[in-house]
């Protein structure tokens, strides 16, 4: 969850990558999550800051 006045900045995009598969992350604003989808998981971002753990992260259907 976010804390109201805390957001993730999409530039950060350029510098992370998915720790398990070392591929592409997209953003999804909605849920405040990056997503790999080579990996299936989607990595939580929590207080604007994302959590890039594979225990932490949520399995893609």
């Amino acid at each position: 969850m976010t804390t109201p006045g805390t957001t993730f900045d999409p530039k950060m995009l350029e510098a992370l990558i998915c720790p398990l598969t070392h591929g592409p992350l997209s953003y999804d604003a909605e849920r405040q999550e990056l997503v790999s989808r080579s990996a299936k998981l989607a990595f939580p971002i929590r207080n604007g800051i994302p959590v890039m753990l594979v225990d932490e992260a949520r399995a893609l259907d």
